[in-house]
């Protein structure tokens, strides 16, 4: 059986990125789970405090996807395709709100996403731009350091609310966009045939489950 902590992790994390973070209440999290506020608070001081580990899971699990995306695949464009399904997975029900919700009112929190960002995730794509480059799929002439961060940066972009508001635009809609374009941009000849490949298995793949 699950334990306590754990249902009110998992619960606070379903409500939090459907609706955002301060629309959701420590009142909506009780009633959604059939418990007292007073249960939530023997496990969790406050909301930043949940909000916080809550986090912590999501770091921890997206950590997990990326390094299984890395060993699972067959070279670099592959990894960056795994990668795209993973994000497309957790985007396609994510309310991008959920980004400006940390940023202006739960100030630790988004500190500990940016130190993921800036840190393992920039790390991951220098790894990618590094063997995409020695297997001859990426241009030899780019600049690993300049692109690693624009890639990180255009990664955030997808959250802007005033670039793409939500009533307009489907945050996985906008992060497929984005990330094709700085894979095709990266591309060598055998590059670009690999990734219109698997771009076609991706069609086929979807074609099957529809």
């Amino acid at each position: 059986m699950m334990e306590t902590r754990d249902r009110i992790q998992i619960t606070a994390a379903e409500l939090f990125m459907r609706y955002g973070i301060r629309s959701i209440s420590m009142d909506d999290i009780a009633a959604k789970l059939g418990m007292s506020k007073k249960t939530i608070y023997q496990f969790f001081a406050d909301k930043d405090e949940l909000v916080g580990a809550v986090l912590d899971l999501d770091i921890c699990d997206t950590q997990e996807r990326c390094d299984n995306c890395l060993h699972s695949s067959q070279d670099a464009v592959e990894e960056i395709v795994l990668t795209m399904e993973m994000i497309l997975e957790q985007f396609r029900n994510l309310n991008p709100i959920i980004l400006h919700d940390l940023q202006k009112f739960h100030h630790t929190a988004f500190q500990k996403l940016t130190d993921h960002k800036n840190h393992y995730l920039l790390d991951i794509i220098r790894k990618n731009l590094v063997r995409g480059i020695s297997e001859g799929l990426y241009r030899p002439d780019i600049e690993v350091e300049v692109i690693a961060r624009f890639r990180l940066e255009s990664m955030m972009l997808s959250f802007n609310l005033d670039i793409y508001p939500p009533a307009k635009y489907n945050l996985a809609d906008v992060s497929l966009q984005i990330i094709e374009h700085y894979l095709f941009g990266l591309a060598t000849p055998e590059g670009y045939r690999l990734i219109l490949k698997y771009q076609q298995e991706r069609i086929q793949k979807k074609g099957k489950h529809e």
